[in-house]
């Protein structure tokens, strides 16, 4: 089988950095069209685009192989490659998000979550509302949350290549409630702060791009995180993440209210075991 040739040039220009997209730099614009934009613009080679859900973009096995090995090495080079790091999970997981989608289907909310597929998005938030909310709410919380790490769920990229429309809003949720998870685990977003998150997603998820990260983000940090990490972040974090319930099975958009330690009691989810502060530098890979 022959590989589309769009394919090869929008993996070359991500692996040479064009564009360069992460959470800090997407919402600064700028003229050069995504090579994935292009892609879907191209003409009709081997791959079929929209077929399932809006930006979907179907592969072959083949293909799925060379975004996946291309977006991993991007990702290991890069971890501010949020681009990346997104192929990765959606060319990896396939597996991880069938037994997610299960749970999801065999939990009431997250059976209702399925049927009603919301959003969170800033079009979706009530931030007005939420900044009302009392402190120690998971709505207030959470705004604190974006407004402290200076993120916002908007840069969440879609899902493309899931070739699957239940799975791939499946992985759009996780995506979408990554920063949740981060409030929930009392968790800012500098390296120390995303690595602990990761093994938490890790055991809570299974996908393949969370265990990889979990597995390589210590590299990363210094000895004195090391030390945090190993000596009660890391075990706090997978055990919680295994013991918990799944949290893409809680519709967070009607809880904003809720006392934030009541939610992680109802989670399973133990308070975490030391106090971080946010970070002023910008967010690696989160999904």
């Amino acid at each position: 089988m022959q590989v589309d040739p769009y394919l090869v040039s929008w993996i070359t220009d991500y692996l040479s950095g064009r564009p360069q997209y992460d959470r800090r730099r997407r919402s600064e614009g700028g003229g050069v069209q995504p090579a994935a934009e292009q892609l879907q613009n191209q003409g009709d080679g081997d791959l079929q685009y929209g077929k399932l859900y809006p930006g979907h973009i179907q592969t072959s096995p083949v293909q799925k192989a060379l975004l996946a090995v291309g977006s991993g090495v991007a990702a290991l080079q890069n971890p501010y490659r949020h681009d990346m790091v997104a192929v990765l999970g959606e060319t990896t997981g396939h597996l991880a998000l069938i037994k997610l989608r299960d749970r999801m289907r065999n939990d009431p909310e997250g059976y209702t979550i399925l049927t009603e597929r919301p959003r969170i998005r800033l079009s979706t938030l009530d931030l007005n509302r939420m900044s009302t909310l009392p402190d120690g709410s998971l709505g207030r919380e959470y705004l604190r949350f974006l407004d402290e790490n200076k993120v916002t769920p908007d840069t969440r990229a879609d899902v493309r290549f899931v070739d699957d429309e239940e799975l791939a809003y499946v992985m759009q949720r996780y995506r979408e409630v990554h920063d949740l998870l981060h409030t929930l685990l009392g968790m800012p977003t500098n390296m120390l702060g995303e690595v602990a998150v990761k093994w938490f997603e890790a055991a809570q998820t299974g996908l393949p791009m969370c265990i990889m990260g979990a597995t390589l983000g210590p590299i990363r940090l210094s000895t004195s995180r090391l030390q945090k990490l190993f000596a009660s972040l890391g075990p706090w974090a997978l055990r919680s993440g295994s013991r918990s319930r799944c949290v893409l099975s809680v519709f967070y958009e009607r809880r904003w209210e809720q006392n934030l330690e009541e939610l992680r009691e109802e989670l399973n989810i133990e308070p975490p075991p030391i106090t971080m502060s946010a970070s002023s530098k910008g967010a690696p890979a989160g999904s």
